[in-house]
């Protein structure tokens, strides 16, 4: 059995790595208690006790606004602490599996943005992932592997489909943003993949979303539908675009982060399901879980 230390394992991705894990693999969790990634010491000091054969560190800071704010927070988690579980992967020459975001672009490409595209963030969350990449790549590139992914949903949470339910339940209107395009993705596809990076030993850069594009406006309108034939929802409501204008926030968002996943999909010899297809499941599993 090796054993793989998860961090971030009360996150969404977290706990779907933990419970889709394939035979042969043990994970192990630590709190942050046990385990802050972002100070050398105790990574170092949880490290030498635990020895572990592999690492997937889905730990980050992903208040996108918040972070404007809170530099200091942003950076600790997306770039200190990557670089720290980095230094420890590679003094103990295992893999090190770290997931990134496509919030690295900076949305004007013309085309879905290849994995050795130029990066250019324009906030803060995106500039302290970029710099947690960087630092992953200078210290332990042989066997690291970063996986930029975007937009991730659970049944359950928090997160765009829950909130989206939520307000479909409790409003009689709701206008979304109809003019930054990308691709959802169902967190239990993202965690299989991570997990297929880590048997298949493929290191590098890497992009994995599920496949398909969609606006935040068009990705509403589909829970919508989707939830309505689930009985999630008793009765549809109007739903309005909106330009980004007209929904100001303090970070500035990608208006187009389309990742091109090709080159991953044939590296990994499988594909990810439409976006439609995964909503779907994850509505049905959601439906069962309070059935």
């Amino acid at each position: 059995m090796k054993k793989i230390l998860i961090t971030g394992a009360k996150g969404q991705l977290g706990q779907a790595l933990v419970s889709c894990s394939p035979d042969g693999y043990q994970t192990v969790v630590a709190d942050r208690q046990v385990l802050d990634i972002s100070n050398r010491q105790s990574v170092e000091h949880w490290f030498d006790a635990n020895k572990p054969d592999g690492i997937i560190n889905a730990a980050a800071y992903t208040a996108v606004d918040q972070a404007e704010t809170d530099v200091e927070s942003a950076k600790a988690a997306n770039t200190d602490g990557p670089a720290n579980l980095a230094l420890s992967a590679s003094a103990l020459n295992i893999p090190l599996i770290h997931v990134s975001t496509d919030f690295v672009f900076n949305g004007k490409n013309g085309a879905p943005y290849l994995a050795d595209d130029k990066t250019d963030p324009l906030g803060v969350y995106g500039v302290t992932k970029r710099d947690g990449e960087a630092e992953v790549l200078a210290i332990h590139a042989r066997q690291s592997t970063i996986v930029r992914t975007a937009w991730v949903y659970d049944a359950g949470g928090s997160n765009f489909v829950m909130t989206m339910l939520r307000l479909m339940k409790e409003k009689e209107s709701l206008g979304v943003v109809a003019d930054q395009i990308g691709s959802p993705t169902f967190v239990a596809g993202l965690a299989e993949a991570c997990w297929a990076f880590m048997q298949k030993e493929l290191f590098g850069m890497h992009h994995w979303t599920d496949a398909g594009v969609a606006s935040w406006y068009d990705f509403a309108v589909a829970i919508q539908e989707e939830a309505c034939a689930l009985k999630l929802l008793d009765k549809p409501i109007p739903i309005s675009p909106l330009t980004t204008n007209a929904f100001p926030t303090p970070a500035k968002r990608p208006s187009n982060s389309v990742l091109d996943k090709t080159a991953t999909w044939d590296a990994l010899g499988f594909t990810a399901p439409h976006w439609r297809t995964n909503l779907r499941l994850a509505l049905q599993q959601l439906s069962r879980q309070l059935a």
